[in-house]
């Protein structure tokens, strides 16, 4: 009885034994057989890691060939997330010996979409760091190091702002661009021309497939797609006269410091071809070092870069600011086209002009007879208030938008700042911000209403009673939202709301220089790929023609002339030894602050190639400040002697 019992229940148990045993077989064979290509793959991906070879972006050189921005080899770490527990413990030990946050790693971590494919934690990373990942490597599983391009800027900080800098890519721009094949880690273009040809410079991604072993070492190489670079730029710059434009802008910083202008801290400086919009130089100060920005910042070179009360993250060439008397030129013309002035007129300046208030002139004591020649000359501010209230604001600000003022250029560059041409319309616009919601929505109103019946007559005396009405009820709000004679007297010597970027007025005295022809100026003059077949080159591009008669444009040209000849042109004194410079001073009134000094010209006068303007913030006159930057920007593209330079002592 005990024996039959035995033996069934030895029977029951070789039944459920072989049932298992058949289970096991059947699911064997069915991985084995039937899903074999699914396993081998997930074995093959435990063991086998794809490498980016991250390509090296374009190079970028001056118009002459020089070097301006390459690429440097550079150690990075990555880490792949191997789906281990002690993933934390890795991150730890990893942030540890980088100074990193952890959070900041894990975060990079997270944002990673494809589980065994590497992430970028760190670039630039120095050879001993290097060599201590590699003495711990047995307790960082999943870290990588490799060597890729970095930006290299061999004239050092030179053309930062034009350049802009390179860092790897936010959550923000990977959305933007994620049907361009971008992922986490990838270098991108933040600013300046890195940003605006990113998808030229970028190149395209290499890999290469690693075996490794059970700790993600690499154990041997299974194949390499080889990396393309990215497309070079030729620019427009020319570097002799960008690097003088940007010691110079130093220079005078300094020297207005010494004199006592504690605030004159930045500046810019643009110089164009006046043939075709070419931009030869743009600097701007001060600068920021674009290799700090590519790696891993420390606390102090981010509140060197982003906090410093100096903002050396702003490109000045694309800020508006007043331009002072280099607008006059622009007030002369507007008189000269209306045929109510001729460039003999003349009146007496005593040093002030009288209209229920004093404007003063610059020059205590006044000019004496001035005519519109000696008034360019001496920059009689006198003159120009009577001359801009014999023609009135509406002439003056037509004449500005025909030299491209008031608006953006178009450069390639992002963040321009658009100017502003004073006139009764910008005038409202810039008040509605000091006035509250219920008076901002009635101005609108008013706005609106009148826009709509002046639209839809023709009669001019019906027009002019339509505006008449228009500013009485604007009086009624607020009497500073009606155009006034005063807003066109101070408008005409360059100052209320009168704002206008470098690039602007350079093109604008470009324009003057060439008798007329507005270019749209431009920094990238051919995409070149390693090949060298060009991609993409830009030509010149005539945005118009403005309409002021010859004759009227060379006494305009002969007035800037006057300006740097003796005995009392405001630039006299500049330019020994140059080929004749016609050229402009301007000091732009700043309130609560000391006036920004400006300056602009084209030279040779005889033939002229190009164009310059140049600010420096809260410096003073423009003469003694600015003009010194122009001078030399001047000489180096001349090929002469740069006057502001230091003397070499000799031995």
């Amino acid at each position: 009885m005990e024996r039959s019992f035995i033996e069934k229940k030895m029977r029951v148990f070789l039944i459920i034994v072989s049932a298992i045993f058949g289970i096991l077989v059947l699911r064997l064979a069915y991985m084995q057989l039937l899903e074999n290509d699914k396993y081998s793959t997930l074995a093959s991906e435990n063991r086998i890691r794809l490498i980016t070879i991250t390509a090296p972006r374009g190079e970028v050189f001056d118009r002459n060939g020089v070097k301006l921005v390459g690429n440097q080899p550079v150690y990075t770490v990555s880490l792949v997330n191997l789906g281990r527990k002690d993933m934390g413990g890795v991150v730890e030990k990893l942030a540890a010996i980088l100074g990193m946050d952890p959070q900041e790693i894990q975060q990079k971590i997270d944002q990673q979409k494809r589980l065994y494919e590497p992430v970028k934690i760190a670039t630039m990373i120095p050879l001993d760091v290097v060599t201590r990942i590699e003495e711990q490597r047995m307790d960082l599983p999943g870290v990588a190091i490799d060597i890729e391009p970095l930006r290299e800027y061999p004239n050092g900080n030179l053309l930062a702002h034009v350049m802009g800098y390179v860092r790897q890519i936010n959550e923000e721009q990977l959305a933007a661009n994620k049907d361009k094949g971008y992922k986490m880690g990838d270098p991108y273009g933040q600013t300046g021309l890195e940003n605006t040809y990113e998808q030229y410079l970028r190149g395209q991604d290499g890999g290469r497939q690693v075996e490794v072993d059970s700790m993600a070492r690499p154990v041997r190489d299974l194949g390499i797609k080889e990396s393309v670079p990215g497309n070079n730029l030729v620019l427009t710059i020319d570097h002799k006269v960008q690097k003088v434009a940007e010691e110079a802008l130093v220079r005078a910083s300094q020297q207005a410091i010494k004199e006592g202008y504690g605030e004159a801290r930045a500046g810019a400086a643009v110089a164009l071809d006046v043939h075709s919009g070419q931009v030869l130089a743009l600097a701007s100060y001060p600068t920021y070092d674009p290799v700090k920005l590519s790696g891993v910042l420390s606390q102090k070179d981010y509140d060197d870069i982003f906090n410093s009360p100096l903002k050396p993250m702003l490109n000045r060439a694309l800020l508006a600011y007043a331009p002072g008397s280099t607008f006059k030129m622009i007030v002369a013309m507007a008189a000269l086209e209306s045929g109510k002035v001729k460039a003999e007129d003349a009146i007496m300046d005593p040093g002030y002009f009288f209209l229920g208030t004093t404007f003063n002139d610059w020059k205590a004591g006044g000019h004496g007879r001035v005519d519109l020649l000696k008034a360019i000359k001496v920059s009689c501010d006198t003159y120009f208030y009577q001359l801009g209230l014999r023609i009135g604001i509406d002439d003056i600000a037509g004449m500005a938008r025909q030299f491209g003022l008031g608006q953006k250029t178009g450069i390639e560059l992002p963040g321009e700042e658009e100017g502003v041409i004073p006139n009764p319309d910008s005038k409202v616009e810039q008040r509605l911000y000091y006035l509250d919601d219920e008076s901002a929505a009635k101005v609108k109103e008013i706005e609106r209403r009148y826009d709509d019946l002046l639209s839809k007559t023709t009669d001019e005396n019906q027009r002019k009673t339509l505006l008449s009405n228009k500013s009485d009820e604007l009086r009624e709000i607020e009497w500073e939202l009606d155009w006034h004679e005063y807003d066109t007297i101070i408008s005409s010597i360059g100052q209320g709301d009168n704002r206008y970027n470098m690039i602007e007025l350079a093109n604008y005295i470009a324009t003057i220089a060439n008798g007329g022809t507005r270019y749209k100026p431009y920094i990238v003059q051919k995409v070149v790929d390693f090949n060298g077949k060009v991609v993409k080159e830009n030509e010149p591009v005539v945005l118009g023609q403005v309409n002021v008669s010859p004759q009227n444009m060379a006494i305009i040209r002969q007035g800037m002339l006057e300006v740097t000849l003796p005995p009392d042109g405001t630039a006299y004194g500049f330019f020994n030894g140059f080929p004749r410079v016609a050229a402009k001073t301007g000091t732009a009134e700043v309130y609560g602050h000391s006036p920004h000094a400006l300056f602009v010209c084209f030279a040779p006068y005889d033939s002229p190639d190009i164009a310059i303007a140049a600010v420096l913030e809260f410096a003073g006159h423009g003469g003694t400040i600015a003009g010194p930057v122009a001078e030399d920007m001047l000489a180096a593209h001349l090929g002469l002697p740069i006057p502001g330079e230091p003397k070499k002592s000799n031995p």
